[in-house]
């Protein structure tokens, strides 16, 4: 029986995301989270076994600690959407060790943020929580703002940290992705050979995705896609927006290549098949797919379980939730950290 405060959460949409079967890619043919996802799946990879070990360290860290599944506390925002634009509602969180505290106290398997952040405190809570150091970010102080992935750490620096991961985002679709491609793929192949684990946050951006009265940067098809570059340089998790629609491939005229197939027989309108298609482009599962947590707002808790529920049923890794739960006091903070982690605690709450 599902918790009853997580049906409750869920209100008349119960019963269609708990209940729904999904009839387009069989769960048999993916690569499933579970206690032994390093051994079965990770294993038959080329990855050293430093980078089998420090997985073994996120997958095997807090309350989610050898389920397979993944909750992870991402705060980069200080940079991305400016210190105080993310931390002004909660003034505590200027100091890196509040974050490094949540992340804790809220049962994550590891927390991500800048080198800055992680730096801060490292000597002091590397050994107790992995750290997921994030290399580049988008500033917005540059005027006009421009929208572009910079680096502003090197790989050996999260290592000298003692980081068991690093992170990376590109924007797929934007002017310069070619070049962060390139510049991810390198610190990707870096962080492997020093023993570091790769986390890629997989986005979508440009202007032309914005149609009407649909945003297909969250379309299944191209986030999907998106996913399948992330696993071609190696990620060894990908974070992804959950998907919103469909169709971007065929919404814009003259671009990309697709095939009928993926929207008569690979995908339907459910959110669960949508984001069933996104994990089948982690190569099935081999890389876990978990998908943010979007930005705060007035039903977090809702949304977050939502969200959480999406991802588990579709043959996802997990949750990568950061403002939902910091912009807000840390107690509950804490309380939507581990009522996301309770969707994926729940035995009864199965692969669709």
């Amino acid at each position: 029986m599902t918790n009853s405060s997580i049906v409750n959460l869920l209100g008349n949409e119960a019963r269609s995301l708990l209940d729904h079967e999904c009839k387009t890619i069989s769960k048999d043919k993916l690569y499933l989270p579970g206690p032994d996802f390093i051994d079965r799946v990770v294993s038959q990879s080329d990855r050293n076994p430093k980078v089998l070990r420090n997985l073994a360290q996120i997958f095997n860290h807090g309350r989610l600690s050898g389920t397979g599944y993944l909750s992870i506390l991402p705060v980069d925002q200080g940079i991305e959407h400016s210190a105080g634009a993310s931390f002004a509602i909660n003034p505590d969180y200027f100091d890196p060790e509040n974050i490094v505290k949540l992340a804790i106290e809220g049962g994550c398997n590891a927390v991500a943020s800048t080198l800055g952040v992680l730096g801060a405190v490292a000597r002091r809570y590397a050994h107790k929580i992995p750290f997921i150091v994030k290399l580049n970010h988008n500033e917005l102080l540059s005027y006009p703002n421009s929208y572009d992935q910079i680096y502003f750490g090197q790989v050996e620096q999260a290592w000298e940290m003692g980081a068991t991961a690093i992170g990376a985002t590109i924007y797929f679709g934007s002017e310069e992705s070619h070049r962060q491609i390139q510049e991810t793929s390198k610190a990707f192949q870096r962080a492997h050979e020093l023993g570091m684990a790769t986390v890629l946050w997989c986005y979508l951006r440009n202007s032309a995705f914005k149609q009407q009265d649909k945003d297909y940067s969250t379309s299944a098809d191209l986030t999907g896609q998106a996913n399948h570059l992330g696993v071609t340089i190696e990620a060894d998790i990908i974070k992804q927006k959950q998907p919103t629609n469909n169709g971007g491939f065929k919404a814009l005229a003259n671009y990309g290549k697709t095939s009928e197939l993926v929207y008569q027989k690979l995908t339907t309108d459910h959110p669960i098949d949508l984001t069933r298609y996104q994990v089948v482009n982690c190569y099935m599962g081999r890389s876990g797919l978990i998908n943010s947590g979007g930005e705060a707002g007035k039903n977090d808790m809702a949304d977050a379980i939502k969200t959480a529920i999406i991802n588990k049923r579709a043959g996802g890794t997990g949750l990568i939730s950061g403002r939902k739960a910091f912009q807000r006091p840390m107690k509950e903070g804490i309380q939507l950290l581990q009522l996301i982690q309770d969707v994926y605690l729940d035995d009864s709450i199965t692969v669709a």
